[in-house]
């Protein structure tokens, strides 16, 4: 039996108190500069791995990382325990509600979104295998389906992330992105689950159609039958247990034995993880607060030993091609620009959403980095090809906000001062119910001329589809309206707080109703980055909450423009 010696131990442990802290040093120091923490963690493993440490310092690489040992095999469980912690935050963040919700626009960008990226990725991996870094040893058409894949994925952590950073989560085009990149990121799971169980069969004695049925069985099982019982129990635990520790192993536990049953399978362990995270995650009864304390315990310990350890396996400068590279950012980006802009064009958006669109769900990120791994672990592609695919999620996952921040720039700046009134400010709200505040201040938004019921529906409807609370205090309940010809801004105060299931778990004080004519070009998003701009500040919170009139209100928010602009 092997086991852990003193040394061993010792190795073991100093090895990963390095890779957390200097994981942790260089994720903060990539957000500071605005870029993903992920990015940071990545650049960890290549400092301490084979690329830099070990050809600088061999002997102190191979002492912290040796090629073989009881040390080794330790550190990759845990690395592996990471990965599949990590895919159960990324299911979560699925709403499988949300996809319908969005209606033709989120359908049309999502099918596109993944048909065409994924017609060009099975063409070019089935024509040129060798040229996009085939293995010898590979099949061609598993080589071919996983090319397709990878390409045809999106990361939705990363985009969740990005539309957050641009203050654009709510809003009806990040809400349409989201719904989008919900369809891909499934879809793209169940095909790779196919894959690996087309690798994986015949060391499990079944043949690939066994392979694929068995997975497509676990799949349907847990989103019928074990969405039921999740949801029904969940309640149970949260009454039962302490907070956030009952519902915090409940999750943890459920991601393990999903995981163990799908490696136990044919299908590796993620994609276990992966589904069990839709199923508990898409359950009304997990709150913003409670998504924010799994995602935060597993993004600050288990996955930074996950993302580092990928550059402790490969030598990152020895098999960096640059012509490969190219190549397959090139195929990455053309196919599923492309692909949303057709999508979000057939939606009814506009030329500029489109494109927004695009490039948003382009981002990559950890997804394509993990079927990269698998590929790798398999013997899919090489360690050359490998490279590439991490340097493209990477350098997808980098463009996006930028690229989005410079399409969706318009020709005039919309601020929230130019759209409110004395007849929309409902001053102090008497309920702490959140339908009672969204109804009163339709009421005052309906003041204008439009018909109370219209607004009132379409309000709720959107609330429905997703809660409005953006933290800090603040909510912005929004819809689009037939017929508006401009933008109209309700606000309402509540001293005692209301309920819009922010994600800091806080009651909203500041609750803004945006109404938007159906093509705004881009008033909603504007309106909305302005809020949460503006009341970012706790010195505007504070001051907004003392005023009684509008008088009042009008000085105080256009102090607080003028000092946040």
């Amino acid at each position: 039996m092997v086991q852990l010696n003193s040394d061993d131990l010792g190795r073991l442990l100093l090895a990963v108190g390095i890779l957390l802290l200097v994981a942790r040093l260089l994720g903060e120091l990539a957000q500071r500069i605005g870029q993903p923490g992920i990015l940071g963690e990545l650049l960890t493993g290549i400092l301490l791995g084979p690329s830099i440490l070990g050809a600088l310092a061999p002997t102190a690489h191979d002492y912290l990382f040796p090629a073989a040992g009881p040390s080794v095999l330790a550190l990759d469980g845990l690395a592996n325990v990471g990965v599949v912690l990590f895919l159960l935050v990324a299911g979560m963040e699925v709403n499988l509600s949300t996809i319908w919700r969005q209606g033709r626009s989120a359908l049309s960008v999502s099918l596109s979104g993944i048909v065409i990226p994924f017609a060009i990725g099975f063409v070019a991996g089935w024509l040129a295998p060798g040229l996009l870094g085939c293995s010898d040893q590979a099949d061609r058409l598993v080589f071919a389906l996983f090319l397709a894949t990878t390409l045809s994925i999106s990361a939705l952590p990363v985009i969740a992330r990005t539309l957050m950073d641009l203050n654009l989560y709510r809003s009806d085009l990040g809400m349409i992105i989201i719904a989008a990149a919900i369809f891909d990121d499934l879809a793209g799971w169940i095909i790779f689950a196919v894959i690996l169980g087309m690798m994986g069969a015949s060391n499990h004695g079944l043949s690939p159609n066994s392979a694929v049925f068995v997975t497509l069985l676990y799949t349907l099982g847990m989103l019928t039958a074990g969405r039921y019982l999740v949801h029904r129990v969940l309640p149970w635990i949260q009454a039962k247990t302490s907070w956030p520790g009952g519902v915090l192993a409940f999750a943890l536990s459920l991601a393990v034995f999903g995981a163990a049953f799908t490696e136990g399978i044919v299908v590796h362990a993620v994609f276990g993880s992966v589904i069990v995270g839709v199923v508990i995650g898409d359950s009304s009864h997990v709150r913003e607060q409670t998504r924010m304390t799994i995602s935060q315990f597993v993004s600050f310990v288990f996955a930074p030993l996950f993302f580092a350890s990928i550059g402790l396996k490969v030598n990152v400068i020895a098999n960096f091609e640059p012509l490969l590279v190219l190549l397959v950012f090139g195929l990455s980006c053309s196919g599923k620009i492309i692909g949303c802009w057709i999508g979000g064009r057939l939606g009814g958006m506009s030329k500029r959403e489109a494109c927004a669109v695009g490039f948003g769900m382009n981002a990559r990120g950890v997804m394509g980095i993990i079927l990269g791994l698998l590929a790798l672990q398999n013997g899919v592609i090489s360690e050359s090809m490998f490279v590439a695919i991490v340097v493209m999620s990477v350098a997808t996952s980098m463009i996006a906000g930028p690229a989005m921040r410079l399409t969706l720039r318009l020709k005039k700046r919309r601020r929230l001062a130019d759209y409110l009134s004395s007849k929309t400010f409902a001053g102090w709200l008497r309920t702490t119910d959140r339908r009672d505040a969204i109804e009163t201040l339709c009421r005052v938004a309906a003041n204008g001329g439009l018909a109370y019921e219209t607004v009132q529906r379409a309000v709720l409807a959107r609330e429905k589809t997703m809660p409005t609370g953006i933290g800090n205090g603040v909510a912005i309940p929004h819809a689009r309206i037939e017929g508006l010809q401009r933008p109209i801004l309700a606000l309402g105060l509540s001293a005692a707080g209301i309920d819009f299931d922010a994600p800091d778990g806080e009651p909203s004080h500041i609750v803004f109703l945006i109404l938007c004519p159906l093509n705004d070009d881009g008033a909603q998003l504007q309106i909305l980055a302005d809020i949460a701009r503006t009341f970012s500040s706790p010195t505007a919170r504070q001051e907004i909450l003392r005023v009684n009139t509008y008088t009042e209100l009008l000085a105080t928010l256009r102090s607080a423009l003028t000092d946040h602009h």
